[in-house]
């Protein structure tokens, strides 16, 4: 449609003889609907079918490509929904092709193409005094200007009336996978800012290597092919206006004319006849006759004597340099091949033909002299012509190599390297990895090469390792239920030897929940509060007061006050602990939670201001999970009936705790225990056996 569109507008103009063109509206077009390679496509095949209405307009092609290329990296980076963008657009893309036009126009025609543009600049140039080519230039950008106006009117038009949906539509046409979202592509361009060798700059080179090379390549021969059918052209004029000069000099007059010259019967008659025969040659620039005699040749006819050279009849002239090998061959009145020399006068070459009497004497030589100056000058317009024939194929190919690349290779690896690397910053999460993996199946990439079964392969590895991620985790929560159903039962066996410590593991565990979340929460030791410290912490509570096991009943459970001596074997319970866990951590290998247990077992009695047990730490040299242990495990032992006491109402409990901030206790353990008082109401109605009416 676009190229349709061109054609018809420059017939159209080029038909009624408008100074415009308007043969870029379909290429701006393309572009702005479809991308860069189409519209480089659609101004190529423009130019080539405009050529059978104007043969020239097949060299202004690279204008019509360069304009397409603009657009292209305009639309990309700005944008035409402003009216800004939109200004800076037609005045750039006018200077551009106006510019490049007129100075193609000047070097290959010497004047401007349309009749009217001619008259219209010959006549400013005369009343400005201004040089004619500045006046051009100035006049041509000013046209295209109008004439990019127009056609990027009707670019907008388009765009405006053409659904958005429907354009993307045509745009995702060409693609082999499903289309980029505006993050993926953002996501896309950051990641190949740090490739040093991004594969489509690669082939790119490579396309542009192989396609310049093309265009020298063809550009040499044309040139040489060019040369060589110009060379021989003139050289067989030369031949034949010498044969035709030889045909009507009378042989037996050759020595009178040599003798008496003008003054000789028939000398000017013949010599008028030369003339016409050198005026009826357009290639011939010399034509004389000359009798050999020795290394020269005296002029006979020289149709140039009334010159400043004084070429007269009789006058002895020296052969050139580039005649000693025919000296002799001449000497015998033999027939020569033409001869390529250097004259004053310039690069000729010199085709002979000899004048031979009846006898089958010759009497002399007819010499015609053709330039080559002309050839060799016209030579860089040929070259230039070619150039500009071929240069929009060469941005067609270059551009080709990019889409195609960027299609089948560069879009797709880029769409697989991002999701692959989203899938290993899911980590284990199941539900992130499930997204990644649904996304990436999503690509749909079916360009039928090793490519799409790189696609398949990855889609098939991902899926199968999340289904393989998903049945481990199945087995690892199911074997960590177990665990934690014989961590509780473990604990219940030492709580139970203690008939004061009802549901004591469960309530602790949920308090030290509560405490290490309101941490994570206010963003308290954010180093070490982690997912896994978190887990780990939770886990271990139940164990805390494993050390009991070897305490023995009639201490553990004595009804009255503790003696010294009985108090300082309770406090064994901690050592205990620490060595039990010890001893656990050493049969498992890796890290494992049972290392916050052993700290929680070990120094839960360890107080924030150093008097505590078995080691007297203080403050943060004491482990964060045993300063957890220390608040939930008193709360829980003030809340509830022992033989030696009774549970201390909730308010009460709240408040001995808070007066211990600092002293006994973490105050940030303490500060978020007293934020989180309705969970702990909670907790606490739950697993107490009695009611303390109001107090809770």
């Amino acid at each position: 449609m676009g190229i349709a569109v061109n054609v018809l507008l420059y017939y159209l103009t080029n038909k009624y003889n408008l100074p415009l063109y308007l043969d870029t509206i379909g290429t701006m077009g393309v572009v702005a609907v479809t991308g860069m390679f189409p519209g480089v496509l659609t101004a190529v095949v423009t130019n080539m079918l405009c050529s059978f209405i104007d043969g020239d307009s097949f060299y202004f092609g690279i204008v019509n490509v360069i304009i397409a290329l603009y657009t292209s990296a305009f639309l990309l980076k700005r944008g035409l929904t402003k009216l800004r963008n939109i200004c800076i657009y037609v005045g750039t893309v006018s200077v551009i092709s106006g510019g490049i036009s007129a100075v193609l126009q000047w070097v290959l025609f010497e004047m401007p193409q349309k009749e009217a543009v001619s008259t219209a600049v010959v006549t400013l140039s005369e009343l400005s005094g201004i040089n004619g080519f500045a006046v051009f230039l100035i006049v041509n950008i000013l046209l295209n200007l109008l004439d990019k106006g127009v056609c990027l009117s009707a670019v907008v038009l388009l765009m405006m009336f053409l659904p958005k949906d429907r354009m993307e539509a045509i745009r995702a046409g060409g693609l082999k996978q499903r289309p980029f979202s505006s993050s993926e592509m953002e996501d896309m361009r950051q990641r190949s800012k740090n490739i040093k060798y991004n594969s489509g700059r690669r082939v790119s080179m490579i396309m542009l290597v192989l396609s310049l090379s093309l265009v020298i390549v063809m550009g040499c021969i044309g040139v040489e092919l060019y040369f060589k059918v110009m060379k021989e052209d003139r050289v067989r004029a030369a031949e034949n206006t010498a044969r035709a000069a030889a045909a009507i000099i009378d042989p037996d007059k050759v020595d009178a004319y040599l003798s008496n010259g003008e003054s000789e019967d028939g000398y000017r008659e013949t010599k008028e006849l030369l003339e016409r025969i050198r005026e009826s040659s357009t290639v011939v620039q010399y034509l004389y006759v000359v009798k050999v005699r020795d290394e020269g040749g005296v002029i006979v006819f020289d149709l140039d004597s009334e010159d400043d050279a004084g070429y007269y009849p009789g006058y002895y002239m020296k052969f050139e340099k580039a005649f000693e090998p025919y000296f002799s061959a001449m000497s015998a009145g033999e027939n020569i091949e033409p001869v390529e020399s250097d004259f004053l006068s310039g690069w000729v070459i010199t085709a002979t033909a000899p004048v031979r009497n009846d006898r089958g004497i010759c009497m002399c030589y007819v010499c015609a002299d053709v330039s080559l100056k002309y050839v060799a000058g016209s030579l860089w317009i040929f070259l230039l012509k070619v150039v500009l024939m071929l240069s929009g194929f060469f941005v067609l190919i270059v551009v080709y190599g990019l889409w195609n690349t960027a299609i089948y290779s560069v879009f797709p690896i880029n769409g697989i390297v991002m999701y692959v690397e989203r899938f290993i910053r899911s980590g284990d999460d199941q539900e992130s990895l499930d997204e990644t993996v649904r996304m990436l199946r999503k690509l749909d990439i079916y360009t039928n090469d090793e490519v799409e079964m790189l696609y398949h392969s990855i889609c098939n590895m991902a899926l199968n390792q999340v289904e393989q991620l998903r049945r481990v985790r199945r087995l690892s929560d199911s074997a960590l239920k177990m665990q934690d159903g014989l961590i509780i039962t473990m604990a219940n066996l030492v709580e139970n030897r203690d008939s004061d410590t009802g549901a004591h593991v469960q309530k602790t565990a949920a308090y030290v929940k509560i405490i290490v979340e309101g941490l994570k929460r206010k963003g308290y030791y954010a180093e070490k509060i982690t997912p896994k410290f978190i887990s780990d912490v939770v886990r271990s509570a139940p164990l805390h007061d494993v050390g009991k096991i070897n305490i023995p009943d009639g201490v553990l459970n004595k009804p009255g006050k503790l003696t010294d001596e009985e108090y300082e074997i309770i406090k064994t319970h901690t050592i205990s602990g620490r060595d039990i866990m010890e001893q656990a951590i050493d049969t498992v290998e890796g890290e494992n939670y049972l290392k916050e247990a052993r700290n929680m077992a070990a120094y839960h009695h360890e107080r924030w201001d150093g008097k505590g047990y078995p080691e007297g730490l203080h403050g943060e040299v004491i482990p964060l999970s045993a300063r957890i242990m220390a608040v939930a495990d008193v709360f829980d032992a003030l809340t509830s009936e022992r033989v030696y006491k009774p549970a201390f109402p909730m308010e009460k409990a709240l408040q001995m705790i808070q007066e211990e901030a600092g002293h006994q206790f973490d105050p940030k353990c303490v500060e978020v225990f007293m934020e989180s008082v309705q969970e702990v109401r909670v907790i606490l109605k739950k697993y107490s056996k009695t009611s303390f009416g109001g107090s809770l």
